[in-house]
């Protein structure tokens, strides 16, 4: 399980790298990086995905322990 987290994570940084490498001319996107609230919507994002690797990683210890009892 830890193998598979750390390649999760890995590729992730991966991918956010390679995304924010692309250049984008979004009015948008420059909106609201102009205003700061593009750092809001990535601790928003952020927050919610390290939730549910939380939930994942403590759902996967519960099933292990009841495996095991059984």
């Amino acid at each position: 399980m830890k193998n598979k987290l750390i390649a999760f994570i890995v590729s992730l940084g991966f991918f956010a790298a390679n995304a924010q490498a692309e250049t984008t001319n979004d009015s948008m996107a420059s909106l609201m990086r102009s205003n700061g609230k593009i750092y809001v919507v990535v601790a928003v994002v952020l927050t919610i995905l390290f939730g549910l690797i939380a939930y994942l990683i403590q759902l996967d210890r519960k099933i292990s322990k009841l495996e095991k009892e059984a």
